[in-house]
């Protein structure tokens, strides 16, 4: 098993970065490009990888509670993941991703995870920054 996990801190409240993270409508916003997600009935969604052209049945639950997020593939467990919301002081939020790999095959590498995973965080970032100072304009 290969496990990774990045984090980045961004300038609003974690009840704000939690909402936009599970909103299942846009996760193609701020997931990697190449992943698309297209939600049946939840906790089911089907995962499209633009890279294989494979359609991968997964899970995705969100546990507002907690504000964290957690997914994986439902039948072959190749991998999972969870998306982890902290307050800090002054209002910000640290977001934390992680990622294991049960299956060598379906790990792209160090690189290309750790890239993934910085890009999606940025991306995160630039939505909640995008609704955050929508609602307060």
């Amino acid at each position: 098993m290969t496990e990774y996990e990045r984090s980045r801190t961004m300038p609003a409240q974690p009840e704000h970065v939690f909402d936009e993270a599970a909103n299942v409508g846009r996760l193609d916003s701020w997931l990697p490009e190449a992943l698309h997600v297209e939600a049946g009935r939840l906790p089911a969604v089907t995962v499209h990888e633009d890279r294989t052209d494979e359609d991968t049945s997964a899970l995705f639950r969100a546990r507002p509670d907690q504000m964290r997020l957690e997914w994986g593939t439902r039948d072959q467990g190749a991998y999972a993941g969870w998306l982890q919301v902290a307050g800090l002081d002054g209002g910000a939020s640290e977001v934390t991703v992680h990622l294991s790999f049960f299956d060598d095959g379906h790990d792209p590498g160090e690189q290309a995870v750790t890239d993934a995973l910085d890009t999606s965080l940025r991306r995160l970032e630039e939505q909640v920054r995008l609704h955050v100072d929508h609602a307060a304009g």
